[in-house]
């Protein structure tokens, strides 16, 4: 797994098995190998997209807020491929 797809996985695992939608793309991250970020982006549903866009700025702001730049390199290049 590539590292902006193994950061996501990392960040949706702390939503918790009650989060439907985040353990969709975890599993759709297990399924298939995915080469690049951009093939797994494309392989997403609307709904799936929709929650990252929802999801994601404020993963990357509390990374931005932590100091973890890393990591937020990393979900931002998730998250313009959205």
């Amino acid at each position: 797994m590539n590292k902006p797809l193994a950061y996501l996985q990392e960040v949706l695992s702390s939503y918790g098995e009650d989060r439907k939608m985040a353990n969709s793309i975890i599993l759709k991250m297990h399924e298939t190998r995915y080469m690049s970020t951009a093939s797994f982006i494309k392989e997403l549903n609307e709904e799936q997209i929709q929650f990252l866009n929802h999801s994601l700025p404020d993963e990357m702001n509390h990374a931005l807020e932590s100091e973890d730049f890393p990591r937020l390199q990393q979900l931002n290049e998730v998250y313009e491929l959205l």
